[in-house]
């Protein structure tokens, strides 16, 4: 349950509403579904399938009629509109009935935006950061933002600024039930043992929840790839590490089998 204040001042309770993603074997990780505004971290390294997991998560929910804004900061909107078409989607399709918004973000924007609102706030840390990446004319039920890396890289040597942002973004993104899908590009999986510190580490903490995907090398010499949900806000959620593929035309399936044998994950 979460609580909120009526005009009273009253404290009053509200139901949590959930998001089911109907990725093949992913639900079954999350049974009850992610609550509604939560924001989720979809990390790990390159080539993991974290932005193959949010175009199969887009489709499904597309789909579906939830309306979609796909914020890129690394590849063109044409090439991303290709990329969905290979994994079973039809952006054209979806734009057309309103239900995609995919569009081109400049990092450096972004970092420049918040600055001169700091600058007016007189360098206040509680200030009202406006969310300059949502576009005014599409109100989406779900965001993909890709990728948060590149926006902590614009803000190099600014981390408390970053948080800044970060913070006021999450908490516009909660405020008006938007789930959010975060991909965040780290070098290894520290939460695993690792003691490296990711830039940007500190949206781990502000986020609701985090999807890791990973390499996954056999002392047999395979490698495949698996996905764990980490940790999920206000829901239960299987703890297991689980074997998952990409298949044309389908995206990223999620398998029901355990990591087993010996293995490393990067």
């Amino acid at each position: 349950m979460k609580t909120k204040k009526d005009f009273k001042g009253k404290v009053e309770k509200t139901k949590l509403e959930y998001f089911k993603t109907y990725l093949e074997g992913f639900d079954k990780l999350c049974p009850e579904g992610i609550p509604v505004g939560n924001s989720v971290l979809v990390e790990g390294g390159p080539g993991n399938g974290k932005t193959i997991f949010c175009l199969s998560l887009l489709r499904e929910a597309c789909k579906r009629g939830k309306k979609v804004l796909y914020m890129s900061f690394e590849e063109k909107e044409e090439k991303l509109r290709n990329h969905m078409k290979i994994f079973g989607a039809d952006p054209e399709e979806y734009e057309k009935k309103g239900l995609l918004y995919v569009k081109r973000f400049n990092a450096l924007d972004i970092a420049r935006s918040v600055e001169a609102l700091l600058s007016e706030a007189k360098k206040e840390l509680l200030i009202e950061v406006q969310p300059v990446l949502i576009p005014p004319e599409f109100k989406p039920d779900i965001v993909i933002l890709d990728s948060l890396s590149s926006i902590s890289s614009a803000f190099s040597g600014e981390s408390s600024r970053f948080r800044i942002y970060m913070e006021q973004l999450f908490r516009y993104l909660e405020s008006h039930n938007i789930n959010s899908f975060l991909i965040r590009e780290v070098s290894s999986p520290n939460h695993v043992g690792n003691i490296f510190v990711e830039p940007g580490e500190a949206v781990s903490f502000l986020a609701d929840g985090i999807i890791v995907l990973y390499n996954v090398f056999y002392s047999d010499g395979f490698r495949k790839r698996a996905i764990e949900v980490l940790k999920m806000r206000g829901v239960n959620i299987d703890r297991r590490i689980v074997e998952c593929e990409i298949q044309r035309g389908k995206g990223l399936v999620v398998g029901n089998n355990s990591l087993k044998g010996k293995y490393i994950l990067t």
